[in-house]
């Protein structure tokens, strides 16, 4: 690793030290593409009363909106802390090619971040998840499977 990189992970745990400090969770990401940090964030969840505003996701929503692209290919993530389920998800579906952490997942179990209960609830068949889940109206819900499936002109992801 570099020293531009390790200047990457000093912003991102800067920014988790910064969010700590105004009543956001501990957590800080930076986005870089080549060679320059695009987009940056923390976690603004209790700030904005939203569950899914990890430091990760918001920063992939400022990158995709500065790329004006959802595909976030020719990047790299520097995030203070490795990411959970939600937000490795979202790395995936973004398309980030690497990822830098700080801290692990173990560590943030251990001040309260604990994730292993969604990584093992993923593993769970549907019908033992503590989150009850059941299928509804799937004849209908098709429909939009089938005309996607049809359509010519979609943009993939």
């Amino acid at each position: 690793m570099n020293s531009k990189s390790n200047s990457f992970m000093l912003r991102a745990i800067e920014l988790s030290r910064i969010s700590v400090r105004t009543n956001g969770g501990p957590f800080g990401c930076v986005i870089v593409k080549n060679n320059q940090i695009i987009a940056e964030g923390s976690n603004e969840v209790t700030r904005t009363n939203d569950p899914t505003a990890h430091a990760e996701i918001v920063t992939i929503r400022k990158a995709c909106n500065e790329l004006k692209n959802f595909h976030l290919k020719g990047t790299e993530m520097y995030t203070s802390c490795e990411p959970c389920p939600m937000c490795l998800s979202a790395i995936y579906w973004s398309h980030i090619d690497k990822i830098y952490f700080g801290n692990t997942r173990i560590e943030a179990a251990k001040i309260g971040f604990d994730d292993n209960f969604i990584y093992d609830e993923l593993l769970m068949d549907l019908a033992k998840r503590k989150i009850p889940s059941q299928q509804l109206n799937q004849n209908e819900a098709i429909k939009a499977f089938q005309e996607w499936e049809l359509k010519t002109d979609k943009i993939e992801y």
